[in-house]
């Protein structure tokens, strides 16, 4: 059994962090019992922040809170296909289509025109305009090997982007209810205007029941955006190496998250009625767990000097395009009747 023992060393290796994790969901499920309006999201995600900024976490808990904001979210997000059927998915998917590709346009020209005023490298703006145009952090991650970005420009995009994961978490819900959106409208604006997965969730988690399974559907068909514009960025300025689409075309497969086709695959089977009612409600329970667990890590990750380093052009750039990208979508949620 040659790889028992690795894998049992990375089991151990993340134990201590996704215990901490579940202890913080614990919390904050308890507050959202507590307090409804509140909701588990926003207490995971601020109690994370806060630990963070008090402490630091150390390097025995670092392996378990990185899976924890990152696969348990993912598992997660599956579980939330049992829910659905595949005519959901389908006629959300294409409603969500005309408000996607608006978004998706007015922030990749404008990550172009602003970032050029801004003097910001055109690396950096890249990887900013794709991480609040499509999903944050993933889109970051698979651009970055097309376009040759370095360490460092990514680790400054994913700084910056974290920022308005964060107020978009707080502050989309609070928008939501001040608009009067229903929770069909809603789970549209948050999944064509948030950035990252884990902020649609926790947005969609805190507004109300409804909301989530609206949100995360238009948030996966987004994600879906990351193949056209890798290929397109490839076929652009193509470079050779390890990372070449053009040299490796086959790799263009390995651009569709793992998770979407796992949700598909659960969509499926609860269109084919293969989960019975007493399953699918425990899978939901079980997800609403893993999503303030997977918060709390992603609260937990928070590096404040690593934001501080990022300077304030790449801020104010996200900034920027946060704020267009969330106004293109309410103008196109009202050009299409579904805002009052």
């Amino acid at each position: 059994m040659p790889h028992a023992v690795p894998l049992a060393r990375r089991t151990a290796a993340v134990v201590p962090g996704v215990l901490l994790c579940v202890a913080i969901a614990a919390a904050s499920l308890a507050v959202g019992r507590t307090a409804p309006v509140v909701g588990t999201a926003l207490p995971a995600i601020a109690i994370g922040v806060s630990v963070a900024a008090i402490r630091r976490p150390g390097a025995r808990t670092q392996p378990g809170i990185a899976f924890s904001g990152k696969w348990l979210l993912q598992v997660a997000v599956v579980l939330l296909g049992a829910q659905l059927s595949l005519q959901d998915v389908v006629a959300v998917g294409a409603e969500s289509l005309p408000v996607m590709l608006s978004t998706l346009t007015v922030c990749l020209v404008a990550a172009w025109g602003l970032g050029r005023a801004m003097r910001i490298d055109g690396r950096l703006r890249t990887l900013i305009g794709v991480g609040t145009g499509i999903c944050g952090a993933s889109a970051i991650a698979a651009v970055a090997p097309v376009i040759a970005a370095t360490s460092g420009e990514i680790a400054y995009a994913v700084s910056t982007i974290f920022v308005f994961n964060i107020a978009a978490a707080v502050a989309f819900p609070l928008l939501g209810h001040a608009l009067g959106l229903d929770a069909h409208a809603f789970g549209l604006l948050a999944g064509t205007a948030i950035n990252d997965t884990s902020s649609v969730v926790a947005a969609a988690t805190t507004f109300g029941a409804g909301a989530l399974g609206f949100a995360v559907v238009v948030k996966l068909v987004r994600t879906l955006m990351i193949v056209p514009i890798s290929v397109g960025l490839a076929l652009r300025q193509p470079r050779p190496g390890e990372g070449g689409l053009l040299r490796h075309p086959w790799r263009i497969a390995t651009l569709v998250p793992w998770f979407i086709v796992g949700f598909v695959v659960m969509t499926l089977a609860n269109t084919a009625g293969l989960i019975a009612e007493p399953v699918r409600a425990g899978l939901l329970a079980v997800s609403g767990v893993l999503i303030a667990a997977a918060l709390a890590g992603i609260g937990l990750s928070t590096d404040l000097g690593a934001i501080r380093r990022a300077g304030w052009r790449p801020l104010a750039l996200g900034a920027v395009l946060s704020l267009l990208v969330t106004a293109t979508a309410l103008v196109a949620l009202a050009f299409t009747g579904r805002l009052a």
